[in-house]
């Protein structure tokens, strides 16, 4: 089991269905996954602009990293 689909476990179901205590409840989880994601990408954002112009090559290697997913997958730009 990868670490998403343990979140999804542990969170519950987003995806709405149509009925309407069953789509409260996916309310209230998809509004618990928007708060994790949103802590997940502020500690990814700490973590690029923290160890900015950094020298030690594995800080270096990380920050640059955090960095390009903030930019190229999220779509997130300084």
């Amino acid at each position: 089991m990868d670490y998403t689909a343990i979140v999804k476990k542990l969170i519950g179901n987003i995806e709405p269905v149509g009925e309407t205590r069953a789509d409260e409840k996916g309310f209230q989880n998809l509004i618990e996954m928007c708060k994790l994601v949103n802590e997940l990408v502020v500690e990814i954002d700490y973590v690029a602009t923290h160890n900015k112009d950094r020298q030690e090559y594995s800080m270096k290697v990380i920050e640059e990293y955090a960095g390009r997913f903030l930019s190229k997958t999220l779509g997130i730009v300084e």
